[in-house]
């Protein structure tokens, strides 16, 4: 390592020994697990996942968790060539010596990654080649929710939320290790508990036109269906995270005020599978940030939530860390504002001295398209938010769009376009050629258990043409315009959308040298369409085909909570142009729980309601 370390892009990504970082006595606990986040340092130690995780396993006595990310390009070509093996940053320990090895997946193009990573510490990627000498290799973040693509390579998988069941699956088994039972029997034990998917305990058989047939389990102990997991309450943690010695992606401290978002976006998988929003009393998130400041010394704090302002203490929350951190003063983000005037408000809160900009996310540029997705915006809720922005000193605005939406048309795109030039118009009359406006474009793909899941991704011809419009109507000065590659959204589409064969594919990428495919200098659509052709499956059928509603999706056996029927009836809403309540306006029934525990839910969140 020393002679490697000197010759690598940005050596600090595999020391290890950071502030806060938890190094335990290796011979004194019972199970050891390595949690992997399969990307670069930097992107791994912004996850919060992982972070809660990462506390939440070392709090225990017999427990040791330790951290490892995918090695950059020139790390790996270095770490095979001197035969070293990958190892976790804590006490270097190679991944084939610990007993469980997770995994977050969290984004479809870091599959390969995932591939990479074992066959680097000497581990097949194959579950099928691995028997009890291998460490379990588990799996569990939001692409787990359709597990079938990647459940070649895994032994099981968590669906759901990990704080309790990781502990309940490392107690499991320590409780196999001292039996000395063989791997099959561990795995149908482990089947028995909620949320626990085991993919070689199921089948799955196709109709001659290549759809599914039947997705059922080979074993009668097995649940038919897999209960995602759900913590009822939001866990302390993490409260020492660990600080990097190099610049991160998220590089402050974080504190999750909010799980799950009640607004029913329709395009929104976060949305539906998190589900019911959850919030953290205002005390606990105070008490939380005093701990995490003092234990890090960061000075920026991150309110965390798919919808910040949804918090119904959010104002005095704001108004309590800025009255407390004064000298110096803290510096507050929240990562997701809603399009209204209060968001300014707290906004104007939190930068009353340092305005650098403010993000907003109208997703279609016509009210009758967000009505389709259920973006409860009107055109002039955006521009009196952006009135307010703009006349409380911000100089920068950044949209979020989305293009391909259901039902879209022309005429939808091109009003992206002038909605924009509104904008840009508002600024120039406070800032003049100050006034910024920053738009990125993202393309719709339909997810799993959404109500758009049947739907078909865009064509690349129309997508392009989409694209190009915008391209050529935003060209001036004061907006800068993003767009994300055709090519990326189909593959995506395909991996997040498909069945068991794909992991044919994933393998075959990855044997041809796919590696981190969501980094455009290393993205090689080639191989992958290589990758398709070979396996004889083609990408478009998996993304670009509208699916009946009574044809079993590849993921039915996942059980979100959201019923089906809930979900058919949201995209029929859609059709006709209907919106929906949120959450606290109305329950809407979605089978998520007991109408009881939504009740005290909704009326907890009302009961503070800022507006």
């Amino acid at each position: 390592m020393d002679r490697i370390l000197p010759g690598v892009e940005r050596p600090a990504r595999y020391t290890g020994g950071e502030w806060n970082s938890i190094s335990k006595d290796w011979d004194s606990v019972q199970v050891k697990i390595a949690l992997a986040y399969p990307d670069v340092y930097e992107v791994g130690m912004s996850n919060l996942g992982l972070a809660i995780l990462y506390e939440v396993a070392n709090r225990e006595e017999d427990i040791l968790a330790e951290r490892v990310y995918a090695p950059w390009t020139d790390m790996e070509e270095a770490m095979r060539r001197a035969g070293i093996p990958l190892f976790s940053l804590e006490t270097r320990h190679p991944l084939s010596e610990f007993d469980i090895v997770g995994f977050s997946l969290q984004y479809e193009l870091n599959y390969t990654n995932v591939l990479n990573m074992l066959d680097l510490a000497g581990i097949p990627p194959l579950a099928s080649e691995r028997d009890e000498h291998y460490p379990l290799i588990i799996a569990g973040g939001s692409c787990t929710y359709n597990p079938e693509p990647m459940s070649d390579f895994f032994d099981l998988m968590v669906i759901g939320e990990g704080e309790e069941v990781l502990l309940e699956l490392a107690r499991a088994y320590a409780d196999w290790k001292r039996r000395g039972d063989s791997k099959a029997d561990f795995l149908r034990r482990a089947a028995r508990i909620e949320g626990i998917y085991v993919p070689s305990l199921y089948q799955v058989d196709y109709n001659d036109d290549g759809t599914v047939a039947t997705i059922a389990p080979v074993v009668p102990e097995v649940p038919p269906k897999v209960i995602k997991r759900m913590v009822e309450t939001l866990p302390l943690a993490p409260l020492r995270p660990v600080v990097p010695y190099i610049g991160v992606v998220h590089d402050r401290a974080m504190v999750e005020i909010q799980r799950g978002c009640g607004r029913g976006c329709r395009f929104c998988q976060a949305g539906f599978i998190y589900r019911p929003p959850r919030e953290r009393p205002m005390a606990e998130v105070l008490e939380m940030a005093d701990e995490i400041l003092r234990e890090t010394g960061y000075g920026e704090l991150s309110l965390l939530s798919l919808s910040s302002t949804d918090h119904s203490q959010i104002e005095p929350m704001v108004q309590k860390l800025v009255a407390r951190y004064q000298n110096p003063p803290l510096s507050i983000s929240l990562p997701s504002l809603r399009v209204d005037s209060f968001s300014v408000e707290l906004a104007e809160t939190i930068h009353k001295r340092r305005k650098t900009g403010l993000t907003f996310a109208p997703e279609a540029g016509t009210q009758r398209l967000r009505d389709v997705i259920n973006k409860t915006i009107a055109d002039e809720d955006l521009m009196s938010t952006v009135e307010a922005a703009y006349s409380s000193g911000w100089q920068r605005i950044k949209l979020y769009f989305m293009v391909g939406l259901p039902t879209e048309t022309m005429e939808d795109v091109a009003a992206i376009a002038d909605l924009v030039r509104k904008v840009l118009a508002v600024g120039r009359r406070y800032h003049g050629k100050r006034a910024k406006v920053n738009i990125s474009l993202a393309t719709f793909i339909p997810k799993p258990h959404t109500p758009f899941q049947w739907l078909p991704l865009v064509g690349e011809e129309e997508l392009k043409e989409k694209q190009e419009l915008l391209r050529q109507r935003l060209r001036g000065f004061g907006i800068e315009f993003s767009w994300h590659d055709p090519k990326m959204s189909l593959l995506e589409a395909a991996l997040s959308r498909g069945d068991r064969r794909l992991g044919r594919v994933v393998h075959r990428a990855w044997k041809l040298g796919a590696r981190f495919d969501a980094w455009d200098e290393l993205f090689n659509e080639r191989l992958w369409w290589r990758a398709f052709e070979e396996e004889g499956l083609d990408p478009d059928f998996y993304a670009r085909r509208e699916r009946a509603l009574d044809e079993v999706l590849p993921w039915d056996h996942i059980d979100t909570g959201v019923r089906k029927d809930f979900l058919i009836e949201e995209y029929r809403r859609s059709l006709r142009g209907e919106t929906s309540p949120s959450c606290w306006e109305r329950c809407l029934n979605c089978g998520i729980g007991s109408a009881f525990r939504c009740r005290l839910i909704r009326e907890a969140r009302l009961g503070g309601v800022h507006r």
